[in-house]
């Protein structure tokens, strides 16, 4: 009998969807498209695994037949929105913020607010790629953090899927 072939395997790249918890529909609608570019493009989309950007960008990856990643604050994974195949429980409340950036060659940032930007900050001091759209920028006297801004969310998911 033949071994039926996985979409995912090992050499999958894994990148971060950050964003806000709650959100407006054009934001959702951003964060989806970006969940289904990823996964359309083979990558496996980890986020922080509740609702907002969080839940659109699993959305997206499982409309486009993804595998989805929930690193989860709280202590079940219960709490982990509808479209997370593999729920992570931390217990670590926001600490899970650094695990969110950790796990992923890139990140993109779709909206945000201040959860968002200790992730962004996170990635930054780690040296992992930020793709922003419609995110915080950053100014450290007169230099600004280097965030790649995106146009739309396919160019946001190509300037992701550049780095190794």
């Amino acid at each position: 009998m033949a071994r039926r072939q996985s979409p995912i395997s090992k050499r999958s790249p894994l990148i971060s969807v950050i964003g806000a918890r709650q959100c407006d529909t054009e934001t959702y609608a951003l964060a989806e498209q970006v969940g289904y570019e990823l996964a359309r493009r083979g990558a496996i989309v980890v986020c922080g695994g509740l609702g907002g950007v969080m839940q659109a960008a699993c959305q997206g990856a499982k409309r486009a037949g993804g595998l989805t990643i929930g690193i989860l604050p709280g202590k079940t994974p219960r709490e982990a929105n509808p479209y997370v195949d593999l729920p992570i429980v931390t217990g670590l409340g926001e600490a899970r913020n650094s695990i969110v950036v950790r796990m992923a060659r890139a990140v993109i940032a779709v909206g945000g607010e201040y959860g968002t930007l200790s992730e962004i900050a996170f990635a930054l001091k780690f040296g992992i790629p930020v793709i922003g759209l419609h995110t915080w920028q950053l100014t450290r006297g007169k230099r600004r953090a280097r965030i790649l801004v995106a146009r739309d969310a396919q160019h946001a998911v190509e300037l992701a899927l550049k780095f190794r």
